[in-house]
């Protein structure tokens, strides 16, 4: 099985992109770059995932919008459960400038095989994709009070929070289930564009975790905001990362 990461673009922007292998019970990542553009995306995932490879795709951006107006029932379940931790994600309707772009992005994996999944049995073979973000997977999987905020600021400040998701990469995901055994990942530039590659890969890599780690255990141990017909976004269940034991806390809890 393989697992596709993708840090969506959603207008012009690049792409972070990651590719996750697994085999012997353990996920190894074997691909990490950026693409220019959605048609670029696309044909780096039909090179690393070519039909009827087995694979999930996990992307970064909302490719259901049914809504004329307003805010999607996924979006607002994220800021309900996840807001304390400023973990709301940006709503998306049909009058958004991105929405025509991301609804066609998902519409080409849908031709390309992959088949929307917002429930799934686990660790069956087939070719998916969800919606997936970053942020609430992070406060979950590391055990944050809040988001790392490596976004928007001050160059330092940036860099300093990538260099803490980049650790935490390191350090939990080798340990929870399914693991993912990697040791060596990007420095952290000292800024400029540089900052912003490195930014979108390793939002790729949890994206592309998540992935696997949806299809390892379904809804046994992850949660999910909306359903096919609002859209939705998938969630990992909180760890308890001092034992990297899922704990029993409700989705949004720490």
């Amino acid at each position: 099985m393989i697992f596709l990461g993708v840090d969506l673009g959603w207008q012009t922007g690049p792409s972070g992109v990651c590719c996750l292998h697994w085999e012997n019970d353990y996920l190894s990542l074997s691909i990490l770059d950026r693409m220019t553009t959605h048609g670029d995306v696309l044909a780096w995932l039909h090179q690393h995932a070519p039909t009827p490879v087995p694979a999930m795709v996990a992307v970064d951006a909302p490719t259901i919008i049914p809504n004329p107006t307003g805010m999607r029932e996924p979006d607002r379940l994220a800021h309900k459960h996840f807001g304390k931790y400023h973990a709301g994600c940006y709503p998306a309707n049909q009058a958004s400038a991105f929405a025509t772009q991301l609804v066609a992005f998902g519409e080409a994996l849908t031709e390309q095989g992959f088949l929307h999944a917002p429930t799934l049995k686990p660790r069956q073979s087939g070719r998916y994709q969800i919606e997936f973000f970053p942020h609430p997977a992070m406060v979950h999987l590391f055990g944050l009070s809040r988001i790392l905020k490596y976004k928007k600021g001050r160059v330092a400040q940036r860099r300093q929070q990538l260099y803490r998701l980049r650790s935490l990469i390191l350090q939990h995901l080798p340990h929870h289930t399914p693991r993912l055994m990697v040791d060596t990942l990007p420095a952290i530039p000292g800024g400029g564009l540089a900052l912003k590659a490195v930014e979108d890969q390793l939002d790729s890599i949890v994206c592309a975790y998540g992935a696997a780690h949806w299809w390892y255990w379904g809804h046994a141990r992850n949660q999910v905001l909306g359903s096919l017909a609002s859209g939705y976004i998938v969630v990992p269940m909180a760890y308890d990362v001092r034992n990297y034991k899922l704990t029993t806390a409700p989705i949004g809890g720490s």
